[in-house]
């Protein structure tokens, strides 16, 4: 990421969006039903309450698999640091690459202000980035650096969450981000991630304040499974009282309004965006997502995912119905095109090379970067077929972010 220790440029975008308007019958007219050529009109309770279930049991469960995983890189974290050894590292990385892969499909239950971004949702507290990496920890050239090595702050739950992005949102103490430069250190290496040593975490080695290290990676941890608990919980079936009871008991075009609006955004404003064209853009590490361990590449394709499943309805042992199948009524044609869309996205997204930093870094016109200009242009084109697909249920869909 920055070699140097000076602050990045923030690129998490906040999760406020531009107001959204509900066209009910004023202007905006359903499709057509080919057989009767009658217009169907605003969604009715009946059509859309098994697609809101099915989305609330996808949510749960992606939610819940997030929780499960972030819990087994707690258990490995903590393996590490009672013992840091290669091997205790290797298995806490190994866990993190496991825990970032339903994380990155929960990403499309963002921007309607449901309970992972409201303005008390800890979105960025779990997922902030970039990170100006010596806001935590030493960096070349700036041995002292970070919060580990300053003794005067205390490292507790409360002190690591009152100091996440204070002073600027690339200061960013908590999350899976500084776990992953605690484990892998700088990316300083042209073809591959950052190679920290185990040793930066024994007492009496070269590098200072190892106690405070692996105090950090043990109390940063816990502050995530705590997170994510608290999200899953919103979303809990057996709960009764939450955001999932709210969000299931909504008019049906605005519930499928805050669907569609999660995952619409995710594909053309945020991973198209800010996620991949600014970086694409700029040529630069540290505007990639994933930086320390070269896993951008994989953090795009599971965000990817979690379009394709709010859309289709599916996650695991949950199958729909999707918006898709609501689609699919008004519009049959138009379904097909998105179905088509989606599969050609996701063989662009997959074809992007890894390491993604190389990719974007290569010669202008090089294949891999063609790869990746690929990928955005079909992330695009998807934002689009979703505002015509929101058409056809008289929804007006705004996908851009403030």
């Amino acid at each position: 990421m920055l070699k140097n220790g000076s602050p990045s440029r923030a690129r998490r975008v906040s999760a406020r969006l531009a107001p959204i308007g509900l066209s009910l019958g004023m202007g905006l007219m359903g499709c057509s039903d080919s057989s009767t050529d009658t217009p169907l009109g605003p969604l009715t309770a009946d059509e859309a309450a098994p697609v809101v279930e099915g989305y609330a049991a996808l949510v749960f469960a992606t939610y819940d698999q997030s929780l499960i995983s972030a819990q087994s890189l707690q258990g490995a974290l903590g393996d590490f640091v009672a013992d840091p050894s290669a091997a205790t590292q290797q298995a806490a990385k190994d866990a993190w690459f496991a825990a970032r892969e339903p994380y990155g499909q929960t990403e499309s239950f963002r921007f309607y202000d449901g309970p992972i971004d409201d303005e008390d949702g800890p979105e960025g507290q779990l997922n902030a980035w970039p990170m100006d990496e010596v806001y935590v920890d030493y960096v070349d050239g700036m041995p002292d650096g970070g919060i580990i090595n300053d003794p005067s702050v205390d490292i507790t739950k409360e002190s690591l969450a009152s100091l996440n992005e204070v002073g600027g949102e690339e200061n960013v103490a908590t999350g899976y981000h500084a776990i992953e430069f605690l484990l892998w250190g700088q990316d300083l290496n042209e073809g591959g991630p950052g190679d920290r040593s185990h040793e930066d975490f024994l007492d009496g080695g070269a590098i200072p304040n190892a106690d405070r290290r692996r105090e950090y990676l043990g109390v940063v941890a816990e502050l995530l499974t705590d997170d994510l608990a608290a999200v899953r919980a919103e979303w809990d079936p057996a709960a009764g009282d939450n955001y999932r009871a709210e969000f299931v008991a909504l008019a049906p075009e605005d519930a499928v309004q805050r669907i569609m609006r999660g995952f619409g955004t995710l594909a053309s404003a945020e991973l198209a965006e800010e996620r991949m064209n600014v970086a694409f853009d700029t040529k630069l590490q540290e505007d990639e997502h994933s930086c320390f361990s070269d896993n951008t590449h994989n953090d795009i394709l599971y965000n990817f995912l979690a379009v394709k499943n709010a859309y289709t309805g599916d996650f695991g042992s949950v199958s729909g119905p999707g918006i898709d199948t609501l689609v699919e009524a008004r519009d049959p044609e138009l379904a097909m095109r998105i179905a088509d869309q989606l599969a050609a996205t996701e063989a662009l997204v997959r074809a992007i090379p890894a390491p993604f930093d190389q990719a974007i870094q290569a010669a202008d016109g090089s294949p891999e970067r063609t790869a990746v200009a690929d990928a955005i242009a079909s992330l695009r084109d998807l934002g689009d077929v979703f505002v015509e697909a929101a058409a056809t249920m008289d929804i007006t869909l705004n996908v851009a972010l403030e």
